[in-house]
Order: C-alpha cells, then sequence, then structure tokens
C-alpha cells in the first residue's frame, strides 16, 4: 500500500488539467496514442457533450502504473457549474495536484477547487502549465498562488525561458537542466549541466528551497546551519514531511501540451504525495449513535469499510464507484448500506479505466474501484460489513441556484420522464426535481444554466426521454428576521375516531456573523413532562419541515430557521402523527406570516477578463446589474475584474460581454451567497 497513491488533478476551466492526464496515461504505458482536448480526442473526456465542448463534465478515474508505484488518478472538471464532482472526488482522494495556466495564474475556479482541497486538508502540489503560452510569466503564476491560496509554494523547478522561448526546467533538488524531445512527443529528454547564464538564480532559489524545506526536519537544517554536506535523500525528505502536512507546496513547472515537465511531475507525485497509510486515521461512528466514535484504519486485514463517491447508471444497472478505507472487498459478498440500513449484494467488482473496465475478485483498502449490484445506495453512502456497522462523515453539496420548468411533449413520455429524472437524481447530487402543486410543471433545478443544459442533453440523447424546456429561473429562497411563536391546531371530529393535534412552537431566524441566514433548518423538542409523547415528535419535525418548503411570500424553501417545540396536548384516542404533523405546519405557516419574512436571491462571484480598452463598457454594465465590483487589476494588456452580481441579472451575459469586447472577453461565475433581495424589486417578485 506504500507503493499507491490516490490522486486528482484540479484547476480552473481551461488551464490544462485534462491534457495534462492524457499525458500521464501516455508517459505510464496506459495508453499507446496520446488524446488531445481541442482534437475531441482525450480519454478522459469520453462523453460526447464533453468532446463537443471541449470541457470535462463528470470526473474520470483510471489507474496508472509509474516506477514500481501505482497511481489512481482523477480528472476533474474546471467548470463551477460541475462542482460537485470535485467535491466528491477530493473527499475520496489522498492528495491532488493543482494545475494554474502560467500565463493566467491564480484563477476565480482555482481559488474554489483549493479551498475544496483544503476543506479535506489534502496535500497538494502545485503544476504551472501553459508555459509555452504567450503571456506566460512564471514568477507572478508563484506569487498569486503564495497571495490568493495563503499557500506556502516551495519551488523544486524553475523554467528554461518562456512563452515562445520556452525549452526546458532546471530541477532545483538534482541541479540539472532537463531538455524534453518534441519529435519523440517528450517520452525521451536529455539531462545536461544548467546553462550558464542560469546558474547563479538556480543556485539563489535552490538555496532558498532548502531554506524552507529545512523547517520540516531536523538532520537537513542541521546541515544547512552548519554548511555540512546536503544529499538528495536528505531534502525530499524533508519535502515530503512538509507536504504531507500541508505545510508546503512543491511547485514544478512545464508545458502539457509541449510535452514537458509531465514526467517529473510524476516522480513529484510518488516523492511527496501521501500513500493511503500515511492519512490520518479516520473517524466514523455507529450508526445508530453518532456519540460512539470508531477508528477506521487503513488494513485490508480488518472489517470492510467503503464510501460510495459516485453513481453513473448503465444499461446493466448503477455502477458505483467506492474507495476502500478499510478491509477488502469481494465480489459476490453481501455488504450493509449504514446510512439506509439496507443489505446490498456486490456482484461484480472494476478497475476503471475511463469508460473501460478490468474485471477483479476483490479490491481492498486504500483502492478506489467501480462495483455493480448495489441497488439503494446513494452518494455518501458508506458500505461495510453487516456484523461491524460504522458509518463515515457523507459529503455535503452545495446547493441548487436556478431552476426551469420541463414537460414531456406526449403522454407517453409522462411515465419514462419520471424514470429518467430519479435516474439523474441518483447520479448527481447537485440536482433536484419536483412537481409544482399549483401548476403540476416538473421544475428540475441545477448549479448553472450550462448544468442544466448538460441534464437536458442527457435527458434526450441518452435515456431517450423527449422534453420541451421552459426559460431558466432564478432559486429563491425565503428567510424570517424576527422571533415568534404559533400555536397549531388540528381537530377533526368524524363520527368514530377523530383527529387531535396540538403543537405550540417558537419560530427564531438562524443567522450568520454577516447578517444573513444559515443555509439549515434546525428542530429541537423543549416539552416539559407529557404534553406532546415522545412518539409523535418526528411526525411534528416531519411537519414543521414539509412547511418550511415553500414559504409565505412566493412558495420559495424557507433557510435558516431555527424551530423549538415547547409545548401542546394530546387526546389518548384521536392524536394521530397525522394530526401532529398537519397542527405542525399550521402552527408554522402563522409564525412565518408574523416573522418578518423576506426574499433571498442567489449572488455570484465573478470574475471577467478584458482588453482594457473595453474595461469601461464592461464596468458600467456590472453596475447596472446590481453589480459590486471588489476588485480590479491590470495583467499584461488584459484587465482582471472581481465582482459580485446577482444570478438573475447575469442570464445572457455572455452574448453582452461578446459584443462589449469584440470577442476578446471571457468570464467565469460561481454561487457565493444567498442575500436580501432590495424591497423595490422583491414587491414586483412577490407580485
Amino acid at each position: 500500500m506504500e507503493k499507491l497513491r490516490n490522486i486528482g488533478i484540479m484547476a480552473h476551466i481551461d488551464a490544462g488539467k485534462t491534457t495534462v492526464t492524457e499525458r500521464i496515461l501516455y508517459y505510464t504505458g496506459k495508453t499507446y496514442k496520446m488524446g488531445e482536448v481541442h482534437d475531441g480526442t482525450a480519454v478522459m473526456d469520453f462523453m460526447e457533450e464533453e468532446q463537443k465542448r471541449g470541457i470535462t463534465i463528470t470526473s474520470a478515474a483510471t489507474k496508472c502504473p509509474w516506477k514500481n508505484f501505482e497511481i489512481n488518478l482523477i480528472d476533474t472538471p474546471g467548470h463551477i457549474d460541475f462542482t460537485a464532482e470535485v467535491e466528491r472526488s477530493l473527499r475520496v482522494l489522498d492528495g491532488a495536484v493543482a494545475v494554474f495556466d502560467g500565463s493566467e495564474g491564480v484563477q476565480a475556479q482555482s481559488e474554489t477547487v483549493w479551498r475544496q482541497g483544503q476543506k479535506y486538508d489534502l496535500p497538494c502540489l502545485c503544476f504551472v502549465n501553459k508555459m509555452d503560452k504567450v503571456g506566460a510569466d512564471f514568477e507572478m503564476t508563484v506569487e498569486s498562488v503564495r497571495d490568493k491560496l495563503l499557500a506556502n509554494p516551495i519551488l523544486l523547478q524553475i523554467p528554461i525561458g518562456a512563452e515562445g522561448s520556452f525549452a526546458g526546467i532546471i530541477d532545483l533538488v538534482k541541479m540539472q537542466a532537463v531538455f524534453y524531445k518534441a519529435e519523440k512527443l517528450g517520452a525521451t529528454f536529455e539531462e545536461t549541466e544548467i546553462p550558464a547564464e542560469l546558474r547563479q538564480i538556480a543556485q539563489q532559489q535552490r538555496n532558498r528551497m532548502i531554506e524552507l524545506a529545512a523547517e520540516y526536519d531536523s538532520e537537513l537544517m542541521d546541515a544547512y546551519v552548519h554548511d555540512g554536506p546536503i544529499d538528495i535523500e536528505m531534502i525530499n525528505r524533508a519535502i515530503r514531511k512538509g507536504t504531507l502536512s500541508s505545510k508546503l507546496h512543491p511547485v514544478f513547472v512545464g508545458s502539457a501540451l509541449k510535452y514537458i515537465g509531465v514526467q517529473r511531475l510524476l516522480d513529484g507525485v510518488v516523492a511527496y504525495l501521501p500513500s493511503p497509510l500515511d492519512k490520518p486515521v479516520l473517524i466514523g461512528h455507529k450508526p445508530t449513535d453518532k456519540n460512539k466514535k470508531i477508528s477506521v484504519k487503513c488494513d485490508r486485514n480488518g472489517s470492510l469499510v467503503a464510501l460510495a463517491f459516485k453513481i453513473t447508471s448503465d444499461v446493466h444497472g448503477d455502477l458505483n464507484f467506492l474507495r476502500i478505507y478499510q478491509g477488502t472487498l469481494k465480489s459476490g459478498s453481501r455488504v450493509l448500506n449504514a446510512n439506509r440500513d439496507k443489505r446490498e449484494n456486490i456482484t461484480r467488482i472494476f478497475e476503471m479505466h475511463a469508460r473501460e473496465r478490468k474485471i477483479l475478485d476483490s479490491a481492498g483498502a486504500g483502492d478506489i474501484v467501480a462495483v455493480v449490484g448495489l441497488k439503494q445506495t446513494l452518494t455518501g453512502d458508506t458500505i461495510c460489513d453487516p456484523k461491524k456497522p460504522v458509518r463515515l462523515p457523507s459529503i455535503t453539496f452545495p446547493q441548487t441556484v436556478i431552476t426551469m420548468s420541463i414537460e414531456p411533449r406526449t403522454a407517453a413520455e409522462k411515465a419514462k420522464l419520471s424514470e429518467a429524472l430519479a435516474v439523474l437524481r441518483r447520479e448527481d447530487p447537485t440536482f433536484e426535481s419536483k412537481v409544482d402543486a399549483e401548476t403540476g410543471q416538473t421544475i428540475i433545478s441545477g448549479m448553472g444554466e450550462l448544468h442544466l443544459e448538460i441534464l437536458q442533453h442527457k435527458l434526450v440523447k441518452r435515456l431517450g426521454v423527449d422534453v420541451r424546456v421552459g426559460k431558466p429561473r432564478v432559486a429563491y429562497k425565503e428567510a424570517i428576521t424576527k422571533l415568534t411563536q404559533a400555536e397549531g391546531k388540528f381537530i377533526r371530529q368524524t363520527g368514530g375516531h377523530g383527529q387531535y393535534g396540538h403543537v405550540v412552537l417558537m419560530v427564531e431566524p438562524l443567522l450568520t456573523e454577516a447578517g444573513l441566514p444559515s443555509r439549515d433548518i434546525e428542530f429541537e423538542n423543549k416539552t416539559v413532562g407529557n404534553t406532546v409523547p415522545r412518539e409523535y415528535v418526528p411526525a411534528v419535525e416531519r411537519g414543521v419541515r414539509d412547511a418550511l418548503g415553500s414559504g409565505v411570500l412566493t412558495g420559495f424553501p424557507v433557510v435558516g430557521v431555527k424551530v423549538t417545540l415547547i409545548d401542546g396536548s394530546f387526546h389518548s384516542v384521536d392524536s394521530s402523527d397525522l394530526a401532529f404533523e398537519q397542527a405542525a405546519a399550521i402552527a408554522v405557516e402563522k409564525a412565518l406570516s408574523e416573522a418578518g419574512p423576506i426574499l433571498l436571491e442567489p449572488v455570484m462571484r465573478l470574475q471577467v477578463i478584458v482588453p482594457q480598452a473595453a474595461f469601461g463598457a464592461v464596468q458600467g454594465n456590472l453596475l447596472g446589474k446590481r453589480g459590486l465590483i471588489t476588485d480590479s487589476r491590470l495583467h499584461g494588456n488584459m484587465r482582471v475584474i472581481d465582482a459580485k452580481v446577482p444570478l438573475v441579472e447575469m442570464f445572457g451575459y455572455s452574448s453582452e460581454i461578446r459584443s462589449a469586447t469584440a470577442g476578446r472577453g471571457t468570464f467565469t461565475v460561481e454561487p457565493l451567497s444567498y442575500e436580501k433581495v432590495p424591497e423595490q424589486l422583491a414587491r414586483q417578485i412577490i407580485l
């Protein structure tokens, strides 16, 4: 297991992740022909939509060998609409490689994926890619990693030249220059002495590297302070220690498109990133009791513990991707889904290579595999040994921000649509669908316009459902501003058994430090004595949560609310779950209308890159969209603008930016927060 690496490649859209991955597959002997994103032949972008658009939509997994090591590699999407793919991949990996565009440095989405990696405490290498591109600037990119990501980059390489003159790299650990043979697709390279004009800068950078690394290894520190001999082994050990503790972020450089630097990056992956054994012990808990902690150790002889992190539907049934944390999984075995308390069968186990599969008899701790046979399992569920149940922390996903209506073109398609939507919901945790009670329309929700467009394409092409779609709409939310108390009674007297439920609820806003509602709904029972018998409390909570699913202003869900059951009464014969559910819903509705309800809208973080000449027009356009510019800086002859803009103002922005910049402007957008809608606008929306 110490020879195994589970890593992900993560980056901003267009930084070159998939090209880096394609080179890795070629150099490790996994493929014999190099795929190219721009030709639509990339192995890891195997979906038709990915090849057509030249972007990664789903995270693809593969396993490749490198110098007696095995690397499980996941190529994640860069587009914010597919952030769930990144989130669930990083959750099960041990380390990551962050790819940066050498001419752009840290971009908006680079920050997001970096934060996601930090959340799971992933040791990370940096690869400064595209050093052959016009405007490539290695120092600027490293500086932006330090400033914007608050990282601690340690240079292990520096480039020889930049832009058109980018020729190779200087390895600061071995103190040699490396030149790659383009005619051999970079598979062969030449190691030579460092060119004379670069020796001084290389020596300075090497001293700086040793100084940074020495903090993490006493032997190296001793040698450095006393000018003792320093060998490569010592340097590597110190850098590995710093990287594993997420205190150092080794920086590699190259150009994947021009075949430069990828092999040295692979050497870095096996030298500095953790094996499953290097990761801290994972803490799970008993499925029935969150306070009973259980340690999950990376041991193939222990009882089975695995996490399902991705599902793709297939003609032969769902394919569930699992990361095995403990024990051994055998095909034909029976396992327990700890989240749903259901027994499941593992009929087959596969090692994946993008869309190709290799059948395995068994897989052990540290492995990432796909299995067939699980019927009830969803993303984030724990699969374990039925005799020793344990539940791991699940995966949390961001909330959807955009909705649109969808309807089948014919009555015959109607049944097919509900089945197809269930398939999409299983595959994608950031996709939601519901039927609007008033209009009878099916409403689907996602992370952005592109996300919904891809989902619609999946419905039509892959699942064969012919649908008509409405225009995308913003997913508003409601919140409250005051603490209030309300009573709900549900009494029905019909001959024989009646219905009786009576509750008194206290409803209060849950606010963040910024005064905005936090996303959760909390429920607490504070009744004294037996005013509401314990068996009816779950029914009260269900009634509360259902009622908060549609607010009093517009019917959008209510967020950031704590509801406390403080009193009530019951009838020994007529009380039932249904009666208490209804009583709770009546009380919540009353409370919401008196609690100062407000409307919230999703606000997006926007980064726009435009020619300096178009800055004025783009800035004016943003201010007209209720945008707030948070930062603006020059980068070469382009202007980079960071802003916050309400999502409702962003529809059709791509055509506006194209016309304002003669097609030279680009932008990226990602969900930031929910904020209060100005009163004037709120009145129009409510009407």
